[in-house]
């Protein structure tokens, strides 16, 4: 555990690559093979199962420090993070141990058939016996809330440094359905497992974001593909040895999630991995994310609600062809195969659908087109050079994502809570509102939370006015005289019953403090109601 502290120390404190990597490469040369194993997994986002209630956890700090819960509550408000609050507030350990971090995962991992005091007598001996960075590691994994500044592609530079392998090679066998205790790093990383092949995806290649203003500068638009972007869930779907797979951009594996790709095994040859976008989708038309999102999550897909929000795979990629990895073809080259494969089979697979080309030689038709891409259910463009191979994470130069400008709407603060991490101590968490007139009054509706947009100046400027006007406290939310009005970008917008409001926004922000306007200008819900009306299936 020392060793895996150190590491992320040293992670902690630096915002240069080189320095990261080569503290990852530092530990990768000598921690144990099971260290390793977990400290990939930790830091590809395959977390130990959280076995301890976080309410439990304030409850024994609170008792060994001998403060009330009252003031453990406000010492997490203040600091922002539950394991650094804990740690802060738990005496320094007089005793040492020297058991790896496999060790204390295997630990936690034991408490699950505990009973609460079992646990806290497990979870008080461990933390006597921790340095304060083993005992803040130790916390974060223990409240299933580990998180380190550090790319997947960084972790997999450094072990390809270390065991002098092609980087490819590693982000494709990092990729996958496994477990830690289920396996040893040589066999994961060391060796090449054909059977793990037959499962396993492709690393996937994305794409930065593009404005109107830089597209011209890409140079000839008769060397790009125009494509539209679709906002769905990015998948991969594999064809191999008789078994088909579907993994998604977060490298779950989802194939019993959407039994409408079991007849792709019927029908596409032997070696087959296609890329592309799980939509839902019904008589040819591209339904709202949310009624993908009504089947996301459950474990029983009844009748009903596969009727209610079908999908299909927009395809746009073709990775694998005849049991040949094909991603150094161009791409112009590999959409002529896929084209080919769609046209054979297109009749026989209603879920496999093509994503359509714009043929143009002039940026200014697709400037055009781009505006007008939410009546197409579309999010924008992605542009991709004809000429390009398929490249491993997220490159520069042969992709982009060119996104139509977000919907926008005025709205007022109302609430304010702090906010995490740098931003403890802060109110940075805000509920935003938009008139409603009924017969005899005019109130304000809240319709949606945002925390991102501002500047650090700004967010000060804020936390010192909801800090001088408060009107009402509930735990560590604030009202606050409605007077500040900011525009809040979004996405998406759709109906819900959830919310006061009737309206869900996808993705809201704050775009910018609008200094100009008073409360009383702020939008009204009929406005909301008119992007309903206007946007509601984007």
């Amino acid at each position: 555990m020392k060793q895996f502290a150190d590491l992320f120390t040293r992670l902690d404190q630096t915002n240069k690559t080189n320095q990261k990597v080569e503290a990852i490469k530092s530990y990768f040369e000598v921690a144990p093979d099971k260290d390793k194993l977990w400290t990939l997994a930790l830091f590809t986002h395959k977390r130990p199962k959280k076995q301890v209630r976080t309410s439990l956890l304030r409850q024994w700090v609170g008792e060994i420090a001998g403060i009330p819960d009252w003031l453990v509550e406000e010492s997490y408000h203040i600091v922002g993070d539950l394991g650094e609050t804990i740690t802060l507030l738990l005496p320094l350990s007089e005793q040492q141990q020297d058991e790896p971090l496999s060790y204390w995962i295997t630990y936690l991992q034991q408490l699950e058939n505990l009973n609460d005091d079992e646990k806290k007598i497990k979870i008080l001996q461990a933390w006597a016996k921790m340095t304060q960075p083993e005992q803040f590691v130790f916390t974060k994994l223990m409240t299933g809330s580990f998180r380190v500044g550090v790319s997947q592609n960084l972790v997999i530079r450094a072990i390809a440094d270390v065991f002098q392998l092609d980087p490819t090679i590693v982000a494709h066998r990092v990729m996958g359905d496994w477990h830690p205790d289920k396996t040893e790093f040589h066999h994961l990383i060391l060796e090449e497992n054909k059977e793990d092949r037959l499962s396993r995806p492709y690393p996937f290649f994305l794409a930065h974001a593009i404005d109107s203003e830089t597209v011209p500068t890409l140079g000839p638009a008769d060397a790009w593909q125009a494509e539209w972007k679709w906002d769905g869930i990015r998948a991969q779907l594999i064809y191999r040895q008789g078994k088909l797979y579907v993994w998604s951009r977060g490298e779950e594996l989802v194939t019993e999630k959407f039994p409408e790709f079991q007849t792709f095994a019927d029908i596409l040859p032997e070696g087959t991995v296609l890329d592309g976008e799980i939509l839902p989708f019904s008589n040819g038309q591209i339904l709202p994310f949310g009624t993908l999102q009504t089947r996301i999550g459950r474990k029983n897909l009844t009748k009903n609600v596969l009727k209610n929000a079908p999908i299909v795979l927009m395809a746009y990629d073709l990775l694998e062809w005849e049991g040949n990895d094909i991603r150094s073809w161009p791409l112009i080259e590999r959409r002529k195969q896929l084209e080919e494969l769609h046209q054979q089979f297109h009749s026989f697979l209603p879920a496999f659908q093509m994503s359509s080309v714009v043929e143009t030689d002039e940026w200014n038709i697709l400037k055009k087109l781009q505006t007008q891409a939410r009546t197409f259910s579309a999010e924008g463009f992605m542009l991709k050079r004809k000429s390009s191979p398929y490249l491993v994470g997220r490159k520069r130069g042969d992709w982009w994502k060119w996104k139509v400008d977000p919907l926008t709407i005025d709205g007022v603060l109302i609430n304010a809570q702090r906010g995490t991490g740098r931003r403890a101590g802060l109110y940075t968490d805000y509920t935003f509102a938009v008139w409603q007139q009924t017969p005899g009054k005019k109130e304000l509706v809240p319709f949606t939370k945002a925390y991102s947009g501002l500047t650090d100046a700004e967010i000060r400027q804020v936390d010192h006015f909801v800090k001088r006007n408060t009107r009402e406290r509930f735990g560590p939310v604030r009202t606050v005289k409605p007077e500040l009005v900011f525009e809040i970008a979004f996405e998406g917008i759709q109906f819900s019953k959830r919310h006061k409001s009737g309206v869900a926004l996808r993705f809201p922000r704050i775009l910018r403090w609008r200094h100009d306007k008073t409360a009383e200008e702020a939008n009204s819900l009929e406005d909301l109601q008119e992007l309903l009306t206007l946007y509601g299936n984007a």
